[in-house]
């Protein structure tokens, strides 16, 4: 049976999360999970745009070639109420899928409704439960940090074919009050 690895990525302009699975059938197995931190300490802002997308994109070059995974799944971007951040967040996530696409690898895209209910069976879980169930699925220790359960939120997705729990396809569906409609 041959396996995938998979590299998901929460995009973020002062922590970009990443986590790396492998599918092999059925089973999900738990390879790498960490952050990309743009911040460089007090004073860090908007002003230093440029050099914290190389730093995403630098950093995820060196997760790439790390673990080597074949495919990747990013989490879209929803609007905000602050339109500067939902930019701001907009150019993080062009940093990340730019270096993905640079090292010839297929992105695919999920909206964060698609990845909890993929990962949680509800589309509107709280951070809290999608983390409780990224360290179920995977087996771990301990519970993930949100930015790269989020991440790993997203990779498990992606490799339930964007399919929730009951492998029901969520992909053209809206989900209200945490069903798909």
């Amino acid at each position: 049976m041959a396996s995938i690895t998979i590299l998901g990525i929460d995009p973020g302009l002062r922590l970009t999360g990443f986590g790396v699975i492998e599918k092999s059938g059925e089973k999900l197995v738990y390879i790498a999970s960490g952050t990309i931190k743009t911040t460089t300490g007090k004073g860090a802002g908007i002003e230093d745009l440029p050099s914290r997308l190389k730093i995403i994109v630098d950093g995820i070059f060196e997760v790439i070639q790390t673990y080597q995974p074949e495919q990747v799944a990013v989490e879209k971007v929803f609007v905000n109420v602050n339109p500067q951040s939902t930019l701001l967040l907009g150019q993080a996530r062009g940093a990340a899928i730019s270096a993905a696409v640079i090292r010839n690898l297929p992105v695919a895209e999920y909206t964060a409704l698609q990845v909890k209910q993929a990962v949680v069976g509800n589309g509107h879980a709280a951070k809290e439960q999608v983390q409780e169930m990224v360290k179920r699925l995977l087996k771990l220790a301990v519970i993930p940090r949100p930015d790269s359960a989020d991440a790993l939120a997203c990779a498990i997705c992606h490799a339930h074919g964007g399919q929730g729990l009951g492998k029901q396809a969520t992909a053209g569906f809206r989900v209200r009050g945490g069903r798909l409609v």
